[in-house]
């Protein structure tokens, strides 16, 4: 996927305007590019990927001028450090295509969502597939969604895009909102 078929997919789930953000399992970075276009100058993006290569190109591409993305080499399913946030919280967090590799998706989210403050958003890119397969070996479809977005203290996920994907089968865009004291966004 390039930049404008990912831009055009999740830009109804990203609102425009500064934050701190998380790409999960960035990989290569081109959500993390398009988080940077979303978000603006004045946000902060925490790109994370335990390929210590592809973190790297990510580096070199944040010193050309985005320097408003922190390139973290980490295994996201596991407890790592957002450097420089401390006790601070995310306004969002990006799984573009990540989830699907977690065998515990449900925990690993629940985990996650906690450094998130009331309100703050999670963007959840996923295959509609229901086997198992090399690529997607612990499918999300879409009906398991709202089960592991309640676990994780989140509101119920709305699907804002669809599309079919070069693999077979369809992607989805679903977003969900953490929620507050009084279970309310």
């Amino acid at each position: 996927m390039n930049e404008h078929d990912a831009a055009e997919l999740i830009g109804g789930a990203i609102p425009r305007g500064a934050g701190v953000w998380a790409d999960l399992g960035a990989g290569d970075g081109t959500f993390t590019r398009v988080l940077v276009e979303r978000i603006g100058p004045g946000g902060r993006i925490y790109a994370v990927d335990r390929d210590a290569r592809a973190m790297a190109a990510l580096e070199r591409w944040r010193t050309k001028g985005a320097a408003n993305v922190i390139a973290v080499v980490a295994d996201f399913s596991r407890p790592f450090d957002f450097p420089g946030l401390g006790d601070g919280m995310l306004d969002g967090m990006l799984f573009a295509n990540v989830l699907h590799f977690v065998r515990d998706a449900g925990a690993v989210l629940s985990r996650l969502a906690m450094r998130l403050r009331p309100g703050g958003r999670v963007v959840v890119v996923e295959y509609d597939r229901r086997r198992a397969s090399r690529w997607v070996p612990f499918p999300i479809p879409p009906v398991r969604l709202p089960a592991m977005a309640t676990a994780a203290g989140l509101s119920t996920p709305v699907i804002t895009a669809t599309r079919p994907s070069a693999y077979g089968g369809d992607l989805y865009v679903a977003t969900a909102d953490r929620l507050g004291a009084a279970g309310a966004p």
